[in-house]
């Protein structure tokens, strides 16, 4: 894909951890096409990305840029990471996940957060975005979020949660995301909760896969990749399931053996591309790997339009920050 062009107003810098392939980032910069449908490019630029999976990187340098570092954001100094006005970042959701082993805070995985509140300490960004699964909001009687949230606000930050629905902002998959949302304590006023566009007009599978039922090759990207499975007997939940054409898509998750999805009218399961549709992202992103790890890519990422949506709304919020200073000068 195209990398983004320079912008003639001096943009919003943002340092994106646990960045995995690119969907936030790529969210958060827009600048792109799916299905034929432009996305603008925002006012927002990614100075810093960084991520502990080596073929994330890969991915992320293919289709993004070269500002991807490869470390354990577990240990490494936060004080090292770019300075930004914005951070975002989608901490690992596998402890606080319905289909997870659900330790939550019990884990060093689920503590990992902290990397995003040791970033907010030091660096004081005016904003910040982290995002995780909706079971989140409720394991405990909702006593994790409210943890996560009080170490945000002890360092300084005011701090919402929202609970936005895929298909209400244009993602052809039903899938729930909690974005938990911080503005600097000297900075009046809050980024507006995003309009849900598409509430009343969900996008459906067909509309987002149906082009490509005759193509068989990689005339579009990893196309001809998908796992060669016979349907179970039974299954629903975390089982196989055919996709529904005129609704959204199940939620495509990391797991290749984990709700395995079909084609709801050719007899195997959809292909990488086709995951990759249901998430939003691009054709011209390209996933290089074996199909295991691209679906691992794909089904941890966050969905760049879902992405947009959150960014068009802090995008405003930062903007009319900028004028009420520019007007105080």
């Amino acid at each position: 894909m195209e990398k983004p062009v320079a912008l003639e107003i001096k943009p919003f810098s943002v340092t994106s951890l646990f960045a995995g392939c690119g969907g936030f980032d790529l969210g958060f910069l827009g600048g792109f096409e799916f299905r034929d449908q432009a996305i603008a490019r925002t006012r927002f630029n990614i100075a810093a990305a960084y991520d502990i999976d080596a073929h994330c990187e890969v991915t992320y340098k293919l289709n993004i840029g070269s500002q991807f570092t490869k470390c354990d954001l577990s240990s490494y100094p936060a004080a090292n990471i770019t300075k930004a006005e914005v951070l975002i970042g989608g901490f690992p959701c596998q402890d606080f996940s319905h289909c997870g082993p659900r330790k939550g805070l019990k884990s060093a995985r689920g503590r990992l957060y902290k990397a995003l509140v040791d970033y907010c300490k030091i660096h004081q960004p005016k904003l910040f975005v982290a995002e995780n699964v909706s079971n989140l909001a409720t394991m405990e009687s909702g006593k994790i979020l409210e943890t996560i949230m009080a170490d945000f606000k002890a360092v300084g930050y005011r701090v919402a949660h929202w609970s936005l629905y895929a298909p209400d902002y244009g993602v052809p998959q039903a899938r729930n995301r909690i974005f938990i949302i911080g503005v600097r304590k000297d900075l009046p006023g809050f980024p507006a909760l995003p309009h849900p566009a598409f509430a009343s007009n969900h996008r459906t599978v067909k509309w987002a896969i149906g082009d490509l039922e005759n193509i068989s090759d990689d005339t579009i990207a990893n196309q001809s990749q998908y796992f060669k499975a016979k349907r179970a007997i039974n299954g629903h939940g975390q089982g196989d399931e055919i996709s529904q054409a005129d609704k959204p898509g199940y939620t495509v998750r990391a797991n290749a053996k984990s709700r395995v999805h079909f084609h709801y009218a050719l007899p195997r399961r959809l292909t990488i591309r086709e995951c990759a549709r249901l998430q939003t992202f691009p054709d011209s992103f390209a996933f290089p790997h074996s199909a295991t790890t691209n679906l691992m890519q794909i089904g941890n990422a966050v969905p760049p339009l879902l992405a947009y949506a959150v960014a068009v709304s802090c995008q405003g919020y930062l903007e009319s920050i900028h004028n009420s200073q520019k007007k105080a000068a």
